[in-house]
């Protein structure tokens, strides 16, 4: 058992450095019956784009292909170099190498795909022709006072710099109407103006501004617009390449106005953000179709008027939606804003455009309803207050990161993101996958191998990921159909093959490969392989992603009452106990901080709704299914640590009994970074000691979370709010919401924080889990 036990250490973040992948269970129950009562999903979280150390430069040819099941040749295919034959791991279908494969291939000379420790691999596609330039609208809100214009055009101005010079760039306001800005004008600033309140067709936009579909008119970007029966296109006019009309859009957003329509006191203004995403999306389905491109959208408020609107014009008679109104089922706007942007955003995946929300307002923009166009893009949302606050400007020049240089790993010409991701996933016969949950939509590509139990966005093997970027994860859950009556060979294995093909921003097409493999557990009655092979941090985020996915189609009270079964269930069956003795319940490290995860997951923001609004609970339960496990983990259980005069920074629980005085807390929830003094360091700082020279070791603890909270915001998206706070005072409660409240009003002693609430401690939590585990 021993010597059975140190082969089986399991390395959790080996197979994520080497190939962006993480799974739930490492060995995998080879029946469908003990795979349900493992509990927890068989699945994985899968970075496509991850950089990976030691990875081989994009292989400039393209992929070679099983016969049987389209799978690419990989390393765990068997190949006999005497015929120059490969065996499929998939299929086991023979497949002859092409004849310049079989030429060289020797045991010692091999291509990259075929050498064990490439198990991902990338090609550049060679039968693609280059892609366009990228394309960049900006769809600016004009219904927004002076100051905040100011800010936000200042803004625009500065990403123009960051733009790659060949991109091309458009621009469109709106407010009570839609301007689309023809900034190839030369003799003048000329505007198409439409209706807020009225929807076009795409061919109406087309006759409209008297342009023509780039699949019937080619031309060269900047060069004159040709003509077809009378239109143009929409390059040249509309969008330009940076280089050539920076000025223009400069002078463009220099003389833009507030939106000048009057509005009366007890009236919200017209803001018709529907209209100017269809607009606006038809402009680039016409122009740049399956190019890459992406509209930015910069709000400050609510829709209005016209499609997708979330709330009438009259502040006394109508208030905007909360969580309150949609248990009351009170909601009548929702669902027709919601069969809206369906709509819009099957429009911008047949033509790979992306949408991004970047919105500042203290009051909710729609960003609920417009998080599945965003979602089904691959697009990205910035909440932040104001067009002024770090937390927009920063994340928004973020968000055009350079490629670094493969060799010298300074910033190349090239922007980090990707464009009309789609990914397809090929495996062996004795399971089937259920569905994906993260920035997907199906390509409704059915088969044999796609289960009938559906999980997130099912039914297919193909998703449509859109907009893509090194940290984009997707959870993928599998169904184990193989059954007891068919026990599979001790050295049988299985496999599975990522295929993930992508516009670069230098427009070529490339396809990133991943292939893993893993072991199958026949023997029922010894549950020791799998439960070694457990990765509960994964386990955690993918129970987290499943949760969210569920909240949309149930009710959050069952929802949890479901987490509480699985987490009783697990602990049941695999913890050790006496039956009915509960002090003589002990769970495998393997599986010792899952149950705080679950108690984390039960109380955050993901789930509850206190204290947070439609809009902010949509766009945290958006990152937190594309996010990565280790930046999931913090949003799931922050990370706190405790600085003091005893010694160098310390992690600390996450309780209230961290809350000392002398000390100060650095707190890490991925949205909020927060610094926390106690009350006695809060007085001294107040006294103005940390200005003394006698007390510069004051003054150094005061700066150390100071500096290591600026190390954690520097390579974050969105980059988080910022918080600094004393004991005691109201901002503290950012903190304090997130501390396990082992110290509450009913049982302060002095010690930590007392924290005002009803919810159960951790301890409680624990006690009552062990309880509920060993019951017969």
């Amino acid at each position: 058992y021993l010597i059975y036990q140190k082969m089986q250490q399991w390395d959790f973040h080996g197979p994520e450095h080497k190939d962006g992948i993480r799974f739930s269970w490492n060995v995998w129950p080879s029946s469908k019956i003990e795979a349900t009562r493992v509990v927890v999903p068989t699945g994985c979280l899968y970075t496509p784009l991850k950089k990976i150390d030691g990875m081989p430069p994009p292989l400039p040819y393209d992929p070679i292909r099983c016969n049987g099941c389209s799978a690419i040749l990989n390393p765990y295919v068997h190949v006999d170099f005497n015929s120059k034959l490969w065996t499929c791991a998939f299929c086991m279908t023979r497949n002859h190498f092409p004849p310049h494969y079989s030429e060289n291939i020797t045991e010692s000379n091999l291509p990259a795909e075929l050498i064990p420790m490439f198990t991902s691999v990338e090609y550049e596609l060679q039968t693609q022709a280059t892609i366009g330039p990228l394309t960049f609208l900006f769809v600016v809100d004009t219904c927004l006072d002076e100051d905040e214009l100011g800010h936000l055009k200042d803004a625009l101005q500065q990403t123009l710099n960051l733009l790659p010079e060949d991109s091309l760039v458009g621009l469109i306001t709106f407010g009570t109407l839609v301007n689309i800005h023809e900034i190839g004008s030369s003799e003048c600033p000329k505007s198409y103006i439409f209706r807020g309140d009225k929807d076009y067709a795409p061919q109406k936009i087309q006759d409209m501004l008297n342009i023509s579909s780039i699949r019937n008119t080619q031309s060269a970007p900047g060069a004159p617009a040709p003509t077809t029966l009378g239109k143009s296109t929409a390059i040249g006019r509309f969008l330009l390449p940076v280089g050539e009309c920076t000025f223009q859009l400069e002078q463009i957003l220099e003389d833009l106005q507030k939106d000048p329509w009057p509005v009366q006191p007890d009236e919200r203004v017209q803001r018709c953000t529907g209209t100017a995403l269809n607009i606006a999306v038809g402009l680039l389905e016409t122009a740049v179709p399956k190019q890459g491109s992406r509209v930015m959208l910069f709000i400050a408020g609510p829709p209005t008027v016209g499609s997708g609107a979330i709330v009438g014009r009259s502040k006394k008679k109508e208030s905007i939606r909360s969580h309150n109104d949609f248990l009351k089922n009170q909601v009548p706007l929702y669902k027709p804003a919601m069969e809206f942007y369906k709509g819009i955003s099957e429009r911008a995946i047949a033509s790979s455009i992306v949408v991004d929300v970047l919105a500042c307002s203290l009051d909710q923009v729609g960003v609920l309803e417009l998080r599945q166009v965003v979602s089904r893009t691959g697009g990205l949302i910035v909440l932040a207050d104001k067009f002024e606050q770090s937390v927009f400007r920063e994340s928004l020049r973020r968000m055009f990161e350079r490629l670094p240089d493969p060799t010298t790993g300074i910033p190349s010409p090239y922007l980090q993101m990707g464009f009309g991701g789609q990914v397809e996933v090929i495996h062996s016969r004795e399971f089937k996958i259920s569905g994906a949950i993260g920035p997907v939509a199906s390509l409704k590509k059915g088969g044999p191998t796609v289960s009938e139990t559906e999980v997130g966005v099912g039914g297919t093997t193909h998703w449509y990921l859109g907009g893509i970027d090194p940290t984009t994860t997707i959870a993928f859950f599998f169904d184990i159909t193989n059954t007891n009556n068919a026990p599979l060979p001790q050295h049988k294995r299985r496999f599975i093959q990522f295929l993930t093909v992508y516009q670069t921003s230098f427009g070529r097409l490339h396809l990133r490969v991943t292939t893993t493999s893993g072991l199958w557990h026949s023997d029922p009655n010894d549950n020791l392989p799998i439960s070694q092979s457990f990765d509960q941090e994964a386990a955690a985020v993918l129970m987290s992603r499943l949760a969210v996915s569920r909240c949309e189609t149930e009710e959050v009270s069952d929802v949890i009452r479901w987490i509480d079964r699985s987490l009783i269930r697990l602990a049941s069956k695999f913890g050790s106990y006496r039956k009915d003795d509960p002090q003589s319940f002990r769970l495998p490290p393997e599986f010792s901080i899952y149950p705080q995860f679950m108690f984390h997951l039960r109380r955050s923001k993901f789930l509850q709704s206190f204290n947070s609004s439609p809009d902010e609970q949509s766009v945290y339960r958006h990152i937190l299914t594309r996010e990565s496990t280790s930046n999931s983990l913090i949003m799931l259980q922050p990370s706190l640590l405790s600085y003091s005069f005893n010694g160098p920074p310390q992690p600390a629980l996450l309780d209230a009994t961290s809350v000392k005085p002398d000390t100060i807390l650095l707190l890490d929830t991925f949205f909020h970074v927060i610094v926390f003094h106690g009350e006695t360091i809060a007085a001294w700082k107040q006294q103005g000691y940390q200005n003394q020279p006698e007390h510069i070791n004051f003054k150094n603890l005061l700066e150390a979370p100071l500096n290591d909270a600026q190390l954690i915001m520097s390579n974050r998206f969105p980059v988080p709010r910022y918080i600094v706070c004393d004991q005691h005072r109201s901002e503290a409660r950012f903190l304090l919401a997130l501390l396990n409240p082992s110290i509450t009003h009913h049982n302060a002693d002095g010690s930590g924080q007392a924290i005002f609430t009803d919810d159960v401690s951790l301890r409680v939590f624990m006690e009552h889990l062990m309880k509920l585990a060993v019951q017969t």
